[in-house]
């Protein structure tokens, strides 16, 4: 009997199957946990991506933090932002516990960069029976925004008296017919600080005239809202007003708004600005549209460029509005024939090489020189260069930034159009 006991091998299944029950139902039962822990895993990361999307989208109240910040460095409002839809999808989950979630929302340059971090334990059921009462899931999020380009625009508007022409050949017609020389000019004359009343500036207003300023102050001042409603912080433009002087005595740069992000306060002083006056007709021979002068001028005021990074590292954009013929005292340099020391030219691009070597990057804006062929003057001096005008205006802009508005054409509607076009291409790198 005991020899036939200890050979028996009947009951081998049954035993086996006993001792390897405990430790089969342990794997099967951590395969399900780890299969649990994955979809928290899974929901947790989809709610950790969603906090770092939400800290840096582009209407958050992050992003206008980083944009006002002058500095690098960790953006407050976009951390509390995240850290509030976090929380708010993951709290009281009766499927695990939270140990940690972290963020941090950083300002680089250009770059916003949003990191989610994130911790939780998983409890198990059957895996309990191989001593592992829980699993622990982590992972990381991160979202990046690039800012918005800061850019500070400086408008150098000519304003002299050759933008008292009629701002549409009607009104040129109209000027022409009315007054006894056939002259298509609005001249500005202004003696001793007394209005002329006589003068064909206020000739232009009674018959109901308007002339180019007219429409390029208009202009000018309709800009603002297109300005403002394009940024995407109250600083990330500002913007700076000059004309050629308000007088012909004095016709260095005029400052009509100062640089301001402040742009109601520019659209304001921008409204205002009129034609330069003239002390009498033939004042200094005509010779007040001096390029070379205000481009040196304004050069000086816009200090370094910078890439548009921050709000502290501002790109230099010089919007240049102005019928392209310079009318200055130039015996040395003028380009074309001169008459005495009076250089009567389309616009010398020297200076604007310059300011372009700088960094600085320059918008033209060509309002169209109407040809005057009732004017003795114009088919002396200017009508042999005339088709030559929109070629040095072009060529004095930046590559791509260079419109020509006709007067059959909107200013307003071109100033913004080429305002838009600035804004929408890649800021410098660097």
């Amino acid at each position: 009997m005991i020899h036939n006991f200890l050979h028996d091998r009947s009951g081998n299944f049954g035993m086996m199957t006993a001792l390897l029950l405990v430790p089969l139902m342990g794997v099967a039962g951590l395969a399900l946990d780890m299969s649990d822990a994955l979809l928290v895993r899974t929901s947790l990361q989809a709610t950790a991506d969603a906090a770092a999307l939400s800290a840096v989208a582009e209407a958050s109240t992050g992003v206008s933090e980083a944009m006002l910040m002058t500095s690098d460095g960790q953006v407050s409002a976009a951390i509390a932002d995240a850290r509030k839809v976090f929380i708010g999808q993951t709290s009281n989950s009766p499927d695990y516990t939270l140990v940690s979630a972290d963020v941090d929302v950083v300002k680089t340059g250009s770059q916003l960069k949003a990191i989610f971090t994130y911790k939780a334990d998983v409890p198990t059921t059957l895996s309990r029976i191989l001593g592992q009462s829980k699993v622990t899931v982590s992972g990381v999020a991160e979202a990046v925004f690039q800012t918005e380009t800061f850019r500070d625009f400086y408008l150098l508007l000519d304003n002299t008296p050759s933008m008292g022409v009629g701002a549409t050949p009607a009104d040129v017609n109209r000027m022409v017919a009315n007054t006894g020389d056939k002259c298509a000019f609005a001249c500005h004359i202004v003696r001793d600080g007394v209005e002329d009343r006589n003068s064909y500036y206020n000739l232009a207003k009674r018959l109901g005239v308007t002339i180019r300023i007219d429409v390029v102050a208009a202009a000018t001042s309709a800009l603002m809202e297109t300005a403002k409603t394009t940024r995407k912080s109250s600083n990330q433009y500002r913007m700076a007003v000059y004309t050629f002087g308000e007088k012909a005595e004095d016709t260095r740069v005029l400052e009509v708004s100062s640089l301001t992000s402040n742009l109601d306060t520019v659209k304001s002083k921008a409204s205002k600005i009129g034609l330069m006056s003239i002390p009498y007709q033939g004042y200094d021979n005509d010779q007040q549209t001096d390029f070379d002068r205000a481009f040196s001028n304004v050069g000086a005021l816009m200090g370094t460029a910078g890439t548009g990074s921050s709000a502290a590292n501002p790109e230099k954009v010089l919007f240049f509005v102005s019928d392209g013929v310079g009318d200055s005292y130039k015996p040395g340099s003028c380009t074309k024939r001169l008459n005495g020391g009076r250089c009567q030219e389309p616009i010398d691009i020297t200076q604007c090489t310059a300011l372009k070597a700088k960094g600085y990057r320059i918008a033209v804006l060509y309002t169209t020189y109407l040809p005057l062929p009732t004017n003795g003057w114009y088919n002396d001096w200017i009508k042999p260069f005339q088709n030559e005008i929109p070629t040095r205006m072009e060529a004095c802009a930046s590559p791509g930034l260079y419109f020509e508005v006709s007067p059959s054409q909107g200013i307003s509607e071109a100033m913004s159009a080429m305002f838009l076009k600035i804004v929408s291409t890649p800021r410098l790198s660097g």
